[in-house]
């Protein structure tokens, strides 16, 4: 599933990635029904030891990062539990919830074990009207976002708008079945609508400031341009 286009940033030590919706990053427990992952296409195209830095949902598309060697892994870890790797990422979500936004509610770890402190901030970047009547409601409002989550908690901004009733369209596991089946039928939209668009960090070799955007797949863009018609650049998320 990846092509050329997905590569973002390859060196010595990093292989940055933007990863495709539906593309697990490595087989595990919960997803060894798949044919591939992204650690075994990586490994196909590059030599030596491959280290995913933090993790991105199967659902979820976006820049993902990969440490070549187990030095450049450790640096980069300590960077993401210091807090300063900068995750930025684009969502859609029902409704128009206040902006700017913040969501400080504890999370249950990926096995249900104990809760731990989880805060995800939010700006609405654009709002929406679809005049399509859903239950009881003529019209259904839909919000366009920019997310930044200050903790790295399992699938914490899907569960994030969910606790505060804003469900992701497209999420299947904790959004309503009925909005992401209205974008299904009327705007032939698939995929869970969260994207990682950008991520910053210090080179774990240079130090040097690094900045990677990962641009939206045509799905996610065709979405985004008919339900908020802005002057979105082509090819790449911008943030105010």
């Amino acid at each position: 599933m990846l092509t050329d286009d997905t590569q973002l940033l390859v060196d010595d030590a990093l292989i940055v990635i933007n990863k495709p919706a539906g593309l697990v990053v490595h087989r595990s427990r919960m997803a060894n029904d798949v044919d591939t992952d992204l650690l075994t296409e990586l490994a196909e195209r590059f030599d030596g030891p491959l280290h995913p830095v933090h993790r991105l949902d199967r659902a979820t598309s976006g820049v993902i990062l990969i440490a070549r060697s187990s030095a450049a892994a450790s640096a980069l870890g300590k960077q993401l539990m210091a807090r300063t790797m900068d995750k930025r990422y684009i969502a859609v979500c029902r409704g128009w919830p206040q902006s700017p936004g913040e969501i400080l509610y504890d999370l249950a770890d990926e096995e249900g074990g104990r809760k731990q402190h989880a805060l995800t901030r939010y700006e609405v970047l654009a709002q929406a009207t679809v005049p399509i009547e859903l239950g009881r409601y003529p019209q259904q409002r839909y919000s366009y976002l920019h997310v930044w989550p200050e903790t790295g908690r399992y699938r914490q901004i899907r569960r994030h708008f969910h606790h505060i009733s804003h469900h992701l369209i497209g999420d299947t596991s904790h959004g309503r079945s009925e909005h992401n089946r209205l974008f299904r039928d009327h705007f032939a939209c698939e995929r869970l609508l969260l994207h990682a668009a950008s991520l910053s960090f210090q080179h774990p070799t240079t130090g040097a400031p690094t900045h990677c955007e990962a641009p939206l797949d045509p799905m996610f863009t065709e979405v985004r341009n008919k339900l908020f018609p802005c002057s979105w650049p082509s090819d790449q998320v911008r943030f105010r």
